[in-house]
């Protein structure tokens, strides 16, 4: 089982090399995805550097006029698909989300479509999350859950194994495709609406150590209302 992992970045200089290097020391990730959008602080010429230094292992890919979570997350599974490895992980680029759990991740995926690297079933844990943060992302949660009725514990973790037969089912799916943070509440739902075994690994989730946030109350927002208009009829 080989995986390409997809990284969408914007400012993040401090991070990317360091976690770039770890996968690839990962036995089962055979490449990296880079969307870059149009960082100002360096971001894409590091992509480059990386591309240039694992050469058919990393691949640099910049947008200049569509920036977003949510589209440059699909860009980069439609290329991670099109290099026809069997397995796509999606991932954060900030150091939140840890390459020591892929293992854990890639054996769970043996019986499943779809792994969650998750926060809130049981071993999962936080780090370095203020009270406030962790009330917030947990309600958030909960509210996603019982809106739109789903079984899975950890909707917005943007740590995830997709078998590529799923992934490439869904993202032909064109009904919504939400700008920002709540695609990830989307894949899901749009995943348990086509029966997907999925399974949730837990995780350690640690808080960046350099750069900045990208929650905004913009985000939080669209978080909110998506749920809304989700057609739970399929």
């Amino acid at each position: 089982m080989t995986a390409t992992v997809v990284l969408p970045t914007y400012n993040e200089s401090p991070n990317l090399e360091s976690l770039v290097t770890q996968l690839m020391a990962c036995d089962s990730v055979a490449r990296a995805v880079i969307v870059d959008d149009d960082s100002p602080d360096g971001t894409g010429a590091i992509a480059d550097a990386l591309e240039a230094q694992y050469r058919d292992r990393v691949y640099a890919l910049h947008r200049y006029s569509m920036r977003g979570y949510s589209a440059a997350s699909r860009y980069g599974m439609a290329c991670a698909l099109d290099l026809g490895t069997d397995v796509i992980v999606q991932m954060d680029a900030d150091r939140s989300h840890n390459p020591a759990h892929l293992a854990d991740m890639f054996r769970a995926l043996e019986n499943a479509d779809l792994v969650i690297g998750s926060r809130y079933v049981r071993g999962g844990t936080i780090e370095n999350w203020p009270l406030t943060r962790r009330w917030l992302s947990r309600s958030a949660n909960v509210y996603v859950r019982r809106v739109v009725g789903l079984s899975t514990r950890d909707c917005t973790s943007g740590f995830r194994a997709w078998r590529r037969s799923l992934l490439a089912k869904l993202l032909v799916q064109r009904k919504l495709w939400s700008d920002g943070y709540a695609f990830l509440v989307e894949m899901v739902f749009l995943a348990e609406r086509a029966h997907t075994r999925i399974v949730e690994v837990p995780i350690t989730f640690t808080e960046r150590q350099e750069g900045r946030s990208k929650m905004s109350w913009r985000i939080i927002a669209e978080s909110a209302i998506v749920p809304w208009t989700l057609d739970r009829k399929g």
